[in-house]
């Protein structure tokens, strides 16, 4: 299976995306996008505010909660050279310890014309409320295409307040635009918690509080776990087949509430809002599969290719999530802290979810794969219909549901 899985075509998943359907703002409502249902065999149309009546009765939804950085750090040397320090993860740290540092710390970072940055620190002035602070960056070594930058300031605040305050929102490349005052708020869910991500889980985008209010009415129970998007969603496959292309690795967070919520939910629908809920979802379950046979892991991580190689002994995703609240239970932890490398391709089997929410994704991407993994050919019908009806595509484009 997995050779054959190896040998797709990166080609057979492309689509003709004219430029102009491309969503380079996001509608001044963001729940009155529309939003593209395929039930069984049936597509059809929708305002993505009726979501709450289209869902199954008894479905859990599942969000992520991570909130996006303001990754991209600009300065300005003597020269006049403009040097792009774009934070990607912090530094042997976690991330919630490196936004409580309040002098120094150090992220992995991508530098933007960096030829220009022969040698010597980069320092800034911006302020707080009024206080002005100096941030300064030294680049320590090269790892990869990717730099381990130094951070220090000064004026005694943390981090967080440091990047909120001198970083810009890192907005898709294909929006073809720099990050406006706007985008701070709406390239941002209204129930991101955790700082983290550099791209925003764009399925999240459409909900508002009254839809949230709706899903209650209807009886529709919600569920927020915590993936950190990486740069790496925006890495085109540049490979011929799918064998030769690297997933980028993603941290994921939950807790052990979240784990018994969702193991109760066992044999009802569980819709995913996302696609970086639908990995995180179907990373846990692979982990729980994983402590079958090693029960002493130190810590979860999941491989580009784990769900193709490995025995998943017949268990559903409710037995591998209570091994994972063993297992947490076994270290005496109440949070769940792991890394995900997972490819959902044409041939995965999905273990936990029944449904996803997700926006219209670029030609030839991973996350097309792990819809039509999903779907199977019948994306090609739903991406033709939306052309045809004159959807919006992309980060801040319209919508879909899919329902098994």
């Amino acid at each position: 299976m997995l050779d054959d899985l190896k040998h797709i075509q990166i080609a057979d998943y492309d689509y003709p995306l004219p430029d102009e359907r491309i969503a380079r703002y996001p509608l001044a409502e963001r729940d009155q996008s529309k939003m593209l249902c395929l039930r069984g065999a049936d597509i059809s149309e929708h305002r993505f505010n009726e979501l709450p009546t289209l869902l199954p009765k008894d479905s859990l939804l599942v969000f992520n909660d991570t909130k996006v950085i303001h990754a991209r750090l600009l300065f300005r040397k003597e020269t006049g050279a403009l040097i792009e320090v774009f934070c990607l993860e912090p530094y042997r740290m976690a991330v919630s310890e490196a936004f409580e540092q309040r002098e120094q710390c150090s992220w992995v970072c991508m530098v933007g014309n960096n030829k220009k940055w022969k040698e010597g620190k980069l320092c800034g002035q911006w302020s707080v409320d009024g206080n002005q602070f100096v941030l300064s960056a030294t680049r320590r070594e090269a790892v990869g295409n990717t730099w381990i930058i130094d951070f220090n300031w000064t004026g005694g605040m943390s981090f967080a307040e440091v990047i909120e305050a001198a970083g810009v929102i890192p907005l898709p490349p294909y929006l073809g635009r720099e990050a406006e005052e706007s985008d701070a708020t709406r390239y941002q869910t209204v129930y991101a918690h955790y700082e983290g991500s550099v791209a925003a889980p764009t399925a999240g985008l459409h909900f508002t509080p009254a839809v949230l209010d709706n899903l209650k009415t209807n009886g529709i129970r919600t569920e927020y776990l915590t993936l950190h998007v990486g740069a790496g969603t925006f890495k085109p496959v540049s490979t011929d087949t799918i064998g030769e292309h690297e997933m980028h690795v993603e941290k994921v967070f939950v807790t052990e509430e979240n784990l018994q919520h969702l193991a109760e939910h066992s044999g009802k629908p569980l819709v995913a809002v996302g696609t970086t809920s639908v990995r995180t979802l179907e990373s846990l379950y692979w982990f729980g599969v994983k402590l079958c046979d090693k029960p002493d892991l130190e810590s979860m991580s999941i491989s580009q290719w784990d769900p193709y190689t490995l025995d998943d002994h017949g268990i559903g995703f409710a037995e591998a999530y209570n091994n994972v609240l063993q297992w947490m239970h076994l270290k005496g932890v109440s949070h769940l802290s792991g890394e995900t490398q997972l490819m959902i391709a044409p041939g995965y089997r999905y273990r936990v979810i029944n449904g996803m929410v997700t926006n219209f994704h670029q030609p030839k991407s991973t996350l097309l794969l792990l819809v039509s993994a999903f779907i199977g050919e019948r994306w090609r019908d739903c991406y033709r219909f939306a052309l045809d009806h004159g959807f919006r595509f992309l980060s801040y484009g319209d919508c879909c549901l899919f329902l098994k």
